[in-house]
């Protein structure tokens, strides 16, 4: 038997003369160390097993640093993926309200967002356009793509002091609503998005987490949500940028894309959209501060087969670059948060 337990499928207590056996550091150039990189201090390191024993240490640097990513470890597939993200939260969760097409790859492990490749996604928190979300996200390279492909991060609490004040107070005061479609011959049906085919209980999901629904004719249906995007965070109680209202916005879209969409829909036809709490329109100026916002705060790095990345959701927002040749980014999502309006 190997004298050291991370490379043995028995479970033993990690001592001081095994210290060593995961390092930590920085990608190349990074002196803020986001995200914080996990590396093996030696061979054959069971991460999963490691991760198990030190789920303490990782959940501290997660709050401190917001995105750690585990670089040079042998993760043996979606298989071992499932079983690392499971040594750290234990149960994962199912893809509920959803609102981008995903395909389950084993319990509790999707595809990430089946978007063309040549198209970029914005930056967004995860579900923060719903009323309880994910704090832990995790995602695992099974295969780089040739040529792009990365998912950029920012920190929240970064892209909140880089925002204008002014800004912030006009979401402060009006909030932002969510305005969603379903069934209209683009993005997800009702069906999808809720994971049912019965109305009474969309109905029901709806009335217990402050969706404001109609349905439309031809079994279509329309829903609003109104929500904070400036947060706090329950365990550091920093308050930090947190939403969709860029990314569900049409002009997020590529030009042909959303010429295309409003010579067919009303802007309140579509399958996304975003407002002030107030039903007003949000300026464009104030979207392209945003975006502008997350550039500045972004990290960017190349994936490499078997990284594992882990952010928490609710400091550090994410996106993707677009690829080209194959790729497949795998996730999982842990630690559901709950959220009970006043």
């Amino acid at each position: 038997m190997s004298a050291n337990p991370f490379i043995t499928a028995r479970r033993q207590r990690l001592s001081l003369s095994q210290a060593n056996v995961v390092k930590t550091g920085s990608l190349p150039g990074d002196t803020a160390s986001f995200p914080l990189v996990f590396s093996p201090g030696m061979d054959d390191v069971g991460v999963a097993l490691w991760a198990a024993e030190n789920r303490e240490q990782i959940e501290r640097e997660l709050l401190r640093h917001g995105a750690l990513l585990f670089r040079g470890f042998t993760i043996d597939g979606v298989e071992g993926f499932e079983q690392f993200a499971r040594a750290v939260s234990s149960d994962l969760l199912n893809y509920r309200e959803r609102s981008s097409p995903r395909s389950e790859v084993m319990s509790g492990v999707y595809t990430s967002t089946d978007y063309p490749a040549n198209q970029s996604i914005r930056f967004h928190n995860e579900q923060s356009y719903t009323h309880s979300w994910p704090m832990k996200l995790y995602f695992y390279c099974v295969t780089p793509a040739a040529e792009g492909g990365a998912t950029p991060i920012a920190d929240g609490r970064k892209v909140l002091a880089d925002l204008d004040a002014k800004l912030k107070q006009q979401f402060i005061d009006k909030r932002v609503m969510y305005l969603r479609n379903y069934g209209y011959g683009m993005g997800l049906d009702w069906q999808t998005a809720f994971q049912t085919t019965s109305k009474s209980e969309v109905e029901t999901y709806c009335r217990r987490n402050s969706i404001a629904c109609e349905w439309k004719d031809n079994g279509r249906l329309r829903t609003r949500q109104l929500f904070d995007t400036i947060v706090q965070h329950p365990k550091t109680n920093e308050d930090v940028w947190f939403e969709h209202a860029a990314f569900f916005h049409v002009t997020s879209l590529q030009p042909e894309v959303r010429d295309s969409l409003l010579a067919e829909f009303k802007p309140e036809d579509l399958p996304f959209n975003t407002y002030y709490g107030d039903g007003s329109e949000i300026e464009d100026s104030v979207l392209e501060e945003i975006r502008a916002a997350y550039s500045r705060c972004a990290t960017r790095f190349a994936w490499r087969k078997d990284d594992v990345l882990l952010i928490d959701n609710m400091l550090t927002s994410h996106s993707r670059e677009p690829f080209s040749g194959p790729r497949k980014i795998v996730v999982a999502m842990a630690e559901l948060y709950p959220v009970t309006e006043s």
